[in-house]
């Protein structure tokens, strides 16, 4: 059974299959840190599962909004004409909480607070936090992991 461990601390995300490690891969998680309160903008701890897969053969930099592709290929002159937009990019991993109380239902609902693992741009720094709560990831990367698991996937993720 394949799982999915993020590490806050060391940003980064290891793919295990039976506990052995398969990939591992930078991320970079909220640039506020930890929380799982509805609007802090902030990463959710503890054990999640992949809701949907979304995006499967779209284009690299593929602009989703809203879980739908939206047309547009990202390019650095799109990112200039909107630059406060929030770049959902190429593939979609949607997690929803597995503990009542902690990242699930009620104001610690990692799914209704539309948390993912997502591809970004490719500019984008890893191995540092910095996104709104999301766990962002290289296009490449993101098309690979999105390749290698299924709906249902646990993924565990860790301060340390």
């Amino acid at each position: 059974m394949r799982t999915i461990r993020i590490s806050l601390a060391r940003q980064q995300l290891d793919l295990c299959d039976e506990g052995r490690l398969i990939q591992r891969w930078l991320i970079s998680s909220s640039g506020r840190g930890a929380g799982e309160e509805m609007g802090s903008f902030r990463t959710p701890r503890g054990e999640h599962r992949i809701r949907a897969k979304i995006g499967a053969g779209a284009v690299p930099n593929t602009v989703f909004v809203g879980r739908r592709p939206t047309g547009e290929i990202w390019s650095r002159e799109l990112a200039l004409a909107n630059p406060q937009r929030d770049w959902i990019l190429t593939r979609i991993l949607w997690l929803c909480g597995n503990e009542p109380g902690r990242n699930r239902w009620g104001l610690v609902d990692t799914m209704r607070r539309y948390v993912y693992l997502h591809g970004s741009p490719d500019s984008v720094a890893m191995g540092q936090p910095g996104s709104i709560g999301c766990i962002r990831m290289r296009n490449a990367d993101i098309v690979a992991l999105f390749d290698l698991i299924e709906v249902g996937t646990t993924v565990r993720i860790t301060e340390r």
